[in-house]
């Protein structure tokens, strides 16, 4: 299910491409940019824990992962992934994202998700989770804002790596409710 939803994805300045081999040390560059949001993500890609949390991130077979790329600056700026996509249950979450400082509040994360979730709706999917560690504020309103539902909370369920028992709120979108 993961190769129908990995392709290239592009609109205006973001294009996201299937997260490669060469696009890891843009990526590495990228994350180290923002060296205090990394306490509120389940794992860390700040320094030596990068190679870790990038060969777990490639063990987990079912993601559908992106480098998300400026075409304006030809900057690698983060990364995203469809995750667990279940062609059965026609759902997939979106997550496993980071986006530079560089590009928050311009409005590249609103043209990013709506590409993600466009393309996993054209692809059969008819339902799309955001899983969110409720510290996040700034990505629950980013989610929110796409008109996204909040379903609810999960209390006290992931386990973060600075030991940290957080809080995930979930949100979700229908293909019958989304403006294509």
């Amino acid at each position: 299910m993961t190769e129908k939803l990995s392709k290239i994805l592009e609109e205006g300045p973001v294009q996201l491409e299937p997260l490669k081999a060469h696009h890891l040390e843009p990526l590495r560059a990228a994350c180290a940019e923002d060296q205090e949001i990394w306490d509120i993500y389940p794992v860390s890609m700040l320094g030596e824990h990068f190679d870790k949390a990038m060969e777990a991130f490639h063990n987990t077979g079912n993601w559908a992962r992106f480098a998300v790329i400026n075409t304006d600056t030809g900057r690698l700026v983060g990364m995203s992934s469809y995750i667990n996509p279940d062609a059965t249950a026609k759902v997939t979450e979106i997550g496993g994202t980071y986006i530079a400082p560089s590009v928050r509040g311009s409005g590249f994360n609103d043209v990013m998700k709506k590409l993600m979730i466009d393309h996993a709706f054209a692809t059969g999917f008819t339902r799309i989770e955001f899983r969110v560690d409720t510290r996040n504020k700034r990505s629950m309103a980013a989610v929110l804002k796409l008109g996204a539902k909040h379903e609810g909370t999960l209390r006290k369920n992931r386990i973060t790596w600075t030991g940290y028992v957080r809080d995930t709120a979930v949100f979700w979108l229908l293909k019958s409710e989304w403006m294509l």
